[in-house]
């Protein structure tokens, strides 16, 4: 059984066939799912569809590209939120310098206050980072986010990132974009992760792993990954895709603190 620890079901490129689509992914093995919320009409998007099916739970949080919009009563509004039981963590949150969306600045204010807000509710952090690995590490060991810990998603970062986010007690999610052609470093650096800090996800319907490169993600297709991790195998990672299925899955339970 495998969980998607990353997923956007309220997507409106769901808007069509939301329901066959979870439906393919519970056939395909998916037992669980976290939908993520990126500001705030995202985030009670998520718990609603966390009440809607047993086996989906949900995050709250403020995309970087979106905090330029948080408002006055936000943060009270997720706090308000988090006393939901499907809500298992916070984001996802973090620092993007290849868009710059919101003003870097900003983007480094808000980060810090989401991590306390993070800290404050007591919910693992789910962290965005692109092109601000320094900035994000550092805000981090700052913050002392190791207190509540969390992961890195959608793992593209360089050796040295994974090196420090293992270091600070977080995990590492792999994505689709393992399985691309050009992801030749990405599959090296995987091969170095601890079993008991891998997490595997979707990001769905974004980044779709091949073979189903030009279609929309959606979370049955997270086999494709657990099955390539389990092709660069090393000491570290277990051997087959039910191993990786297995022991991500033990993983994921263990940080969002899931059944």
């Amino acid at each position: 059984m495998l969980i998607d620890t990353h997923t956007h079901l309220d997507d409106a490129r769901y808007e069509s066939d939301r329901e066959a689509m979870i439906a393919r992914a519970r056939a395909a093995g998916v037992e669980s799912m976290i939908t993520i919320g990126c500001d705030l009409a995202t985030s009670r998007s998520a718990v609603t569809l966390a009440n809607q099916y047993p086996f989906v739970y949900a995050s709250i949080g403020v995309h970087p590209h979106e905090v330029k919009h948080i408002e006055d009563g936000w943060y009270d509004e997720f706090r308000r939120l988090a006393r939901d039981k499907k809500v298992v963590a916070y984001g996802e949150i973090g620092l993007d310098y290849h868009y710059n969306h919101s003003d870097p600045e900003l983007q480094r204010t808000r980060f810090r206050e989401q991590i306390q807000l993070a800290r404050e509710l007591k919910l693992p952090v789910i962290i965005h980072t692109r092109e601000a690995q320094d900035d994000t590490i550092r805000i981090l060991k700052e913050e002392r986010a190791s207190e509540i810990g969390g992961v890195f998603h959608c793992f593209s970062g360089d050796a040295w990132l994974a090196k420090d986010a293992i270091e600070l007690g977080f995990y590492l999610s792999f994505s689709g974009i393992l399985t691309f052609q050009n992801a030749t470093m990405l599959r090296e650096i995987a091969k170095t992760v601890p079993a008991d800090r891998l997490l595997i996800e979707t990001d769905c319907p974004y980044l779709t792993p091949v073979p189903h490169r030009g279609k929309r993600n959606e979370p049955a297709f997270v086999r494709h990954v657990a099955e390539l991790l389990a092709t660069i195998t090393a000491d570290n990672v277990p051997s087959t895709a039910e191993d990786v299925a297995r022991r991500t899955s033990e993983n994921a339970r263990r940080l969002f603190k899931i059944p």
